[in-house]
Parts: C-alpha cells; structure tokens; sequence
C-alpha cells in the first residue's frame, strides 16, 4: 500500500478490488424501481446479499424497498447489518449516497490486480489535488478548483472523469449554470473507503483553503440538477496542470 500527500492531506491508495460497477442514471432507476412488483414484505440480510450480488449495478435503497415490499427503514436496517457483517470478510458494503453496492475488499485489492493482469495506474501530483479538492468540497465547480488550486484544471478534471475517479452531479444555480463535479463508487473503491464519512480530517490551514469564503457558485444555493454522463474508459494520466 503506498501513500502521497495531497495537498497537506495523506490519502492511502491501494489497488482496485472491485468486482462490479457503473452507475445507472437516476431516470433508469425510477423506471426500474416503478417497473418492480411488490415482494413478499420482508427482507433478511441474507437476501439482501444476494440481491446486491447479482445486481449489475449499484442499487437504489427505494429500489431495494420496492422490491422487497418493505418500508425504507427496514432497508436500512438490513444494510447497517450487512455492512458489519462483511466488515471483516473479503466483500465489503460500499454506499454512496442513495445507493449501495458490494465490493472486494482493500486489503485484497492486490491479489486481484494479479489475477486480473492489472495494477492501479498512477495518478499524478495534480491529478490527486484535484481529486482531494473534489472530494472534500463536492459538489464544487471547476471554478472553484482553479481558484484553490491556481492553475487551469481542464485537462485534469477530464482525465478524472475518464477514470471515472470524479463525475458530474449536475449544475449549479450561479450564473451560466456552471457543473457540479463529485465522486462516486470508483472513488471509494480506488482509496477503500466505504463511505465518504471515512475521509480523513482536514488540518485547520488546509480546511481554510479549501473552505476559503468568495466560492460565488456554492455561496448561491447551487444544487444538483441531473446526473451527467461519465466516460468509462480507462485512460493514462501524464499531463500536466
């Protein structure tokens, strides 16, 4: 396992260990959970296992209760259970927001680089400032990430979103409705984290530049409008800025 410094921040990077991926739109998982029929009115964390095994993709808890038939409160009490459960085995439970997924876990992510015959490319110095910036202050703008970083970041929250390390949230209300950039699952799966709760804290020079007053598209009430569409290719990370 090997570390870089983030801008001040200590990140652990380990190899991916992910055995199931991508990220339907929101508009197909209400189609698909509207579609659903109605389960049987329970849901036992063995089921739940089994139902985020075969999933194709992450699962939406909504989508979870409906097709369990089950309230959203026994949906989330049956994904507390299965998070601790795993917590010590080779799958982990990984959530993002609404959504939940099975994942291998950190500590094997080496393992299973070698037998897929690949390992975690690199990223590059401004690649993971950009990505701590991302991480920490999502959803934010690209404007935002040039101001704390000081340089043009085009290029670089590109490559992000061809890794599929950053998508686009949606758009900001400030002016010219710029996009929201955030994580997702390959985030967390790339630095084996469960949940962006796991982010490591910030030191009190670091959280005042992050966090440094003047942020027009934030400071206006910016949310989310729509999911957008995120490359999945993978690709090599060597420019600069």
């Amino acid at each position: 396992m090997s570390s870089e410094d983030v801008t001040g921040l200590e990140i652990e990077v380990q190899a991916p260990g992910i055995v199931k991926r991508e990220e339907a739109d929101e508009a197909e998982d209400s189609a698909a959970a509207s579609a659903a029929p109605a389960g049987p009115g329970e849901l036992t964390e063995a089921q739940l296992e089994a139902l985020l095994f075969v999933a194709e993709k992450p699962l939406a808890r909504a989508e979870i209760a409906l097709l369990a038939g089950v309230d959203r409160e026994t949906v989330d009490a049956r994904i507390g259970d299965l998070a601790v459960s795993l917590a010590e085995r080779g799958i982990h439970l990984v959530e993002s927001g609404e959504r939940v997924e099975l994942a291998t876990a950190p500590e094997a992510g080496a393992l299973i680089a070698r037998y897929v015959g690949t390992d975690a490319p690199r990223l590059s110095s401004p690649s993971l400032e950009t990505l701590a910036i991302v991480a920490y202050r999502q959803p934010c703008t690209r404007a935002t990430i040039e101001r704390i970083r000081g340089v043009d970041s085009e290029y670089t929250i590109r490559t992000l979103l061809h890794r599929r390390l950053v998508a686009e949230l949606g758009r900001s209300a400030a002016p010219g409705r710029p996009i929201l950039y955030g994580t997702g699952f390959d985030f967390l799966e790339r630095f084996g984290m469960t949940s962006l709760d796991e982010l490591p804290p910030l030191d009190g020079p670091i959280a005042e530049r992050l966090f440094a007053p003047g942020d027009e598209e934030e400071a206006s009430g910016g949310t989310a409008a729509g999911t957008g569409s995120v490359d999945t290719a993978a690709g090599s990370d060597g420019g600069a800025g």
